[in-house]
């Protein structure tokens, strides 16, 4: 009978085989599947790049610049070591755009896509590594928690949205800076580059700049940097919230879930705290904002508010903000935009849940409330761990390029954070670096991009039950 079944058995060709080892690879850990699926495709890019016939010299690009723009672009950072706009020829640049809409869609959901071009369908485990794309509970609640923002059976429409919200939005965008590219005197096909290939780094929050004058020629015009601002903010909400939206505009908000009120509320909090600090700060300094009217000067500081969500756009060298201004970006990079999005940081519900435990905490209540929901302890913790791994991926590396370069801690701070939340400005520090602190910067940018929580994911032991609790006793705190 074991020889019948044996026999019976079809053999499996070479690629059926290779699809059967990525199905087993995956399920074991979809994290470390998905980190894998990044750095191969870092990788490649990084071959890429070093082509001749990337750059327009048609001389190969040292490894440390190819492997930091390959991290820079699939990672949507925007920070550089070489002239963007000069230094890639037509190939190159393309390369830049086609990078960044891969590094947007997000690394899970990479490496579902992925698997689903492999598996040649969508199956349940692919399924599961999408859904923990959008799910930040997934170390603790497991691949799929009950109180995910994105369901199990919605995972088909979120795949779609983040197609569907790449095209369309990124499409809107295009055609608004279109028009007013004709108007400045460029050609129609040059008009029509540099549209797409600035909407593309407005939704991707990614912040190159395909001219060599960068945001120079626009510095004035609203309509333009509007334009770029919407793209930023959309792509800085996350697909999970892009799909909620699109579900319910007919829909009172009331039914919008817990995760999407926090993501808009926190959002457009910081957005406008940002706006009133940059002008309450800046409004004197001659080499910002103080030679400019009231107008320019709320519009100006809403605009790098909005930058600091990890757009990476700035229309004024950052490097002469007041050190306070420099802190207040520091901060809100760190904070970075929402969950499962185009933008980096800890994430705005990070910093929400944080502040419930607070003020829970404060009232002498256990349960953090919010939107009449009540928030899980589980929540809080991985909150805490996600705060805390940033804060020491950031204190790390500052520490080794302040050793490796000796330059002043607030422009070393502001770069490395600027890395680690993928928002991409900068004080000019990066772009000078020897190649020991490329290598250290792309680190921080690669551990930014896949996310504390992930990272953990991949490299701790799958979860095991405890059997047995040690005796309660309280530490002093505070």
């Amino acid at each position: 009978m074991r020889a019948t079944l044996t026999a019976r058995k079809p053999s499996m060709t070479p690629a059926g085989r290779v699809r059967e080892a990525v199905n087993v690879f995956a399920s074991r850990s979809p994290s470390r599947f998905a980190i894998l699926v990044f750095t191969l495709l870092i990788l490649v890019f990084t071959l890429l790049f070093s082509l001749p016939i990337a750059t327009t010299s048609r001389t190969s690009t040292p490894l440390a610049d190819a492997l930091f723009t390959a991290v820079s672009v699939i990672c949507v950072t925007g920070l550089s070591t070489v002239d963007m706009a000069t230094h890639w020829s037509v190939f190159g640049h393309t390369l830049v755009y086609v990078g960044v809409q891969v590094g947007a869609v997000g690394v899970l959901t990479m490496a579902s896509i992925l698997g689903l071009v492999i598996s040649r369908r969508l199956g349940l485990r692919a399924k599961l590594m999408a859904a923990s794309d959008s799910n930040p509970q997934r170390i603790h609640a497991g691949p799929v928690a009950e109180g995910q923002a994105v369901r199990l059976g919605e995972v088909g429409k979120l795949l779609i949205t983040v197609a569907l919200s790449m095209v369309v939005i990124e499409g809107i965008v295009a055609l608004l800076l279109f028009p007013r590219m004709l108007i400045a005197g460029m050609s129609f096909g040059t008009a029509l580059w540099e549209s797409l290939y600035y909407s593309a780094m407005a939704f991707t929050n990614t912040g190159f700049a395909p001219n060599v004058e960068g945001l120079t020629p626009f510095i004035d015009d609203y309509w333009f940097l509007s334009a770029l601002m919407l793209g930023v903010f959309l792509g800085s909400i996350g697909f999970p919230v892009i799909l909620a939206v699109a579900n319910n505009l007919r829909v009172k908000r009331r039914r919008w879930s817990i995760h999407v009120k926090m993501t808009l509320l926190v959002s457009v909090i910081l957005l406008a705290a940002g706006t009133v600090l940059y002008i309450v700060l800046e409004y004197n300094n001659p080499k910002t904002f103080g030679g400019m009217d009231a107008g320019q000067t709320i519009f100006q500081s809403l605009f790098l508010s909005t930058m600091t969500r990890s757009g990476g756009f700035a229309t004024i060298p950052i490097d002469d903000l007041h050190g306070s201004s420099l802190l207040v970006t520091d901060m809100l990079m760190f904070i970075g935009g929402g969950s499962a999005s185009t933008a980096g940081g800890i994430k705005v519900t990070t910093l929400a849940v944080l502040f419930l435990a607070a003020f829970a905490e404060a009232r002498g209540v256990e349960s953090m409330d919010a939107f009449r929901r009540r928030i899980p302890i589980d929540v809080l913790r991985l909150s805490v761990a996600v705060a805390l791994w940033g804060a020491t991926i950031v204190a790390v590396s500052t520490i080794v390029l302040l050793q490796i370069t000796k330059a002043p801690l607030d422009h070393v701070l502001f770069d490395v954070i600027s890395g680690f939340a993928t928002c991409g400005l900068t004080t000019g520090f990066t772009e000078n670096l020897p190649d020991a602190g490329v290598y250290v910067m792309a680190a921080t940018m690669f551990c930014g991009r896949v996310g504390t929580v992930t990272l953990a994911a991949a490299l701790a032991q799958s979860q095991r039950k405890q059997l047995f609790h040690n005796p309660e006793e309280r530490p002093l705190v505070g």
